[in-house]
């Protein structure tokens, strides 16, 4: 879900993945536990997502797509 800076209240657990123009992208530490050995790329499309996210009222959702990391990949 996407929020306005500062409204998000960050925990023990919240782990930071990066940046997306300029906003910071944070995983829960279970999750990423899960997903360590992947890529994760993040895409905005046309649609709806299911969430009270705030793109929502743009006409857009956020969508993640994975591949798995190896010893080639950048």
């Amino acid at each position: 879900m996407c929020f306005p800076k500062g409204e998000f209240h960050l925990g023990a657990q919240d782990v930071l993945l990066g940046t997306i123009a300029g906003c910071e992208f944070y995983i829960g530490a279970a999750q990423h536990a899960c997903w360590a050995h992947t890529q994760l790329l993040i895409d905005v499309v046309p649609g709806r997502g299911a969430s009270f996210s705030l793109e929502i009222p743009e006409g857009v959702r956020f969508l993640t797509r994975s591949r798995m990391l190896d010893k080639n990949s950048p």
